[in-house]
């Protein structure tokens, strides 16, 4: 016997590609998922903190070359 969200989902993948689109979109949103604009300004404050971090000289930054010859001996890649 099939669960209700069994037969949800068969009934779903059944719908044309736009409205299966619209679909996920409003399953995801009920979700109360952080939005894409809410992740872009997220990101955008923490690239402003590591600027002023880099500005005011209080991280040392690593080149990546040596990040990852350190990654490789570490993991033998």
């Amino acid at each position: 016997m099939l669960t209700l969200a069994d037969r949800v989902a068969e009934e779903a993948l059944d719908l044309p590609a736009d409205e299966r689109i619209g679909l996920v979109d409003r399953i995801l949103a009920s979700l109360n998922l952080p939005t894409l604009p809410d992740i872009d300004r997220l990101w955008a404050i923490e690239a402003e903190r590591r600027v002023e971090e880099i500005d005011g000289g209080t991280v040392k930054l690593v080149p990546g070359e040596e990040v990852f010859a350190k990654i490789r001996g570490t993991y033998a890649v």
